[in-house]
């Protein structure tokens, strides 16, 4: 079950929710509400499911996630964070610590100005210190990456990002996500400019190397 919260601090080029990113819109959900949805849906969670929180940004919500994933626990549901790692405030390091049983972190770029160039903002260290945290808590965490062919997909950001996270245990896999366009019909509908329409997709020959490279790094790298 996947919860898609409301705001974000991010402009992200490539974004497929841009409507999550008004920190005004969305619709307000009790706790219980919520807590019931994930239940009526637990005989279908599997040993590995449970409930995802995404946006967005959920961790700019991350007192209100503290009592919702303490109840999702006392009810046996696994819990994850969607999470690009600008937040690391006290509540969030009560959810890493004794609620979060998956983080899934979003790596952007591995320079400050492609980081800036991507995401509209700078300081790319917020999500490196976020992910130090969660390694030193010794709990699961999954990095994602959006492979955008000559913009995240140069060989050198795949070295320097593996390179920087290659010693890292907590990391169970990287996640490659496959660029496209997808979100382009909400970035015209919010009547906003889509910067990337002249990207292209990957072709399989990039997936296939960035798969490679990325392997002598992490324990396991899957393409989405």
């Amino acid at each position: 079950m996947v919860i898609f919260l409301q705001g974000c601090k991010l402009k992200c080029l490539y974004c497929h929710n841009p409507d999550t990113i008004d920190t005004h819109g969305g619709k307000e959900y009790h706790i219980e509400e919520l807590v019931q949805m994930a239940l009526k849906q637990k005989s279908y969670f599997g040993k590995r499911g449970g409930v995802t929180v995404s946006g967005g940004e959920p961790l700019l919500q991350s007192k209100e996630l503290v009592p919702f994933f303490k109840r999702l626990k006392e009810e046996g549901i696994n819990t994850n964070i969607d999470t690009n790692g600008r937040v690391l405030n006290h509540f969030t390091k009560t959810l890493l610590d004794d609620y979060a049983d998956l983080v899934m972190l979003d790596i952007k770029h591995m320079t400050e100005e492609g980081y800036e160039a991507l995401t509209g903002k700078r300081n790319k260290e917020t999500t490196f210190t976020f992910a130090n945290y969660r390694e030193a808590s010794g709990k699961k965490m999954w990095l994602r990456y959006v492979l955008i062919p000559e913009i995240t997909s140069k060989p050198e950001l795949l070295h320097q990002m593996g390179a920087f996270f290659k010693d890292y245990k907590t990391i169970e896999k990287i996640e490659i996500q496959p660029y496209h366009k997808l979100g382009i019909h909400k970035w015209e509908a919010l009547g906003w400019e889509y910067q990337l329409k002249d990207a292209r997709e990957n072709t399989k020959e990039e997936l296939d190397e960035a798969s490679n490279i990325l392997s002598k790094y992490f324990k396991e790298v899957k393409i989405n």
